[in-house]
C-alpha cells in the first residue's frame, strides 16, 4: 500500500476529480481531501491510497508538477504523522508560583 501526498490542491478540487487522474496509473484505494474542522472548507490538499507500490511510484513521478484545475500539484509519498506533543494535563509542581495559604 503506497500512501502519496497532494498538494497545492485548488479549494475547488474534488475527490472524484483527484482520483480519476490517479486511475491513469493504478489502481486507487482511497481518495481524502482534508478539510478545515472549524469550517469544513478544503485545505489545499489531499492523500491518496494505491494498492500497488509500483504504480505509486509511477504515478508520483507523472504526477509531480502536473498541472490539476490551473495549480502545479505537489506530489509524493506521504511520510508519517509526527507526535507534535503539546496539549494535555501538566500538575504543577513546585517552583514558586500558587499561594498556598500557610499560617505561621
Amino acid at each position: 500500500m503506497k500512501n502519496i501526498f497532494v498538494g497545492n490542491l485548488s479549494f475547488g478540487t474534488t475527490e472524484g476529480a483527484v482520483r480519476s487522474l490517479f486511475e491513469n496509473y493504478g489502481n486507487v484505494g482511497r481518495v481524502s481531501i482534508v478539510t478545515d474542522r472549524d469550517t469544513g472548507q478544503a485545505r489545499g490538499f489531499a492523500f491518496v491510497e494505491m494498492s500497488d507500490d509500483a504504480e505509486g511510484e509511477k504515478a508520483i513521478a507523472a504526477l509531480n508538477g502536473h498541472d490539476l484545475d490551473g495549480r502545479a500539484l505537489n506530489v509524493n509519498e506521504a511520510r508519517p504523522k509526527e507526535d507534535r506533543g503539546g496539549g494535555g494535563y501538566k500538575p504543577r509542581s513546585g517552583g514558586g508560583g500558587g499561594r498556598q495559604n500557610k499560617r505561621w
